[in-house]
């Protein structure tokens, strides 16, 4: 399921720089995510990175973009072609991701 970031959000930009997929961008009014782009941070970390650093607590689950942890990594696998540490954690399923918490 990708993220998206709610109407509270307060615009501070906190939540773009932590984004290893680049899928955070300033909307007219708030940030946006674009669900083809969101990982949920799957392969990089074992949490939603933006929701770690959002001060408002506004990035949140997307019931509209569910998706399983397979699906997540494959995406960041592909949007991350060049990065073979990220390609040999996945083939060895040992890879940081919030579903294993």
């Amino acid at each position: 399921m990708a993220t998206y970031i709610t109407t509270d959000c307060i615009n501070c930009g906190a939540c773009e720089p932590e984004c290893p997929n680049e899928a955070i961008s300033e909307g007219e009014e708030i940030y946006l995510i674009d669900p083809e782009l969101c990982t949920e941070c799957v392969g990089f970390y074992d949490h939603e990175a933006c929701q770690a650093v959002c001060p408002v607590e506004c990035c949140l689950p997307d019931p509209k973009h569910v998706e399983v942890e397979k699906e997540l990594l494959d995406r960041a696998v592909r949007l991350h072609a060049e990065d073979a540490a990220l390609k040999q954690r996945a083939v060895a399923n040992e890879f940081p991701s919030r579903f294993r918490k």
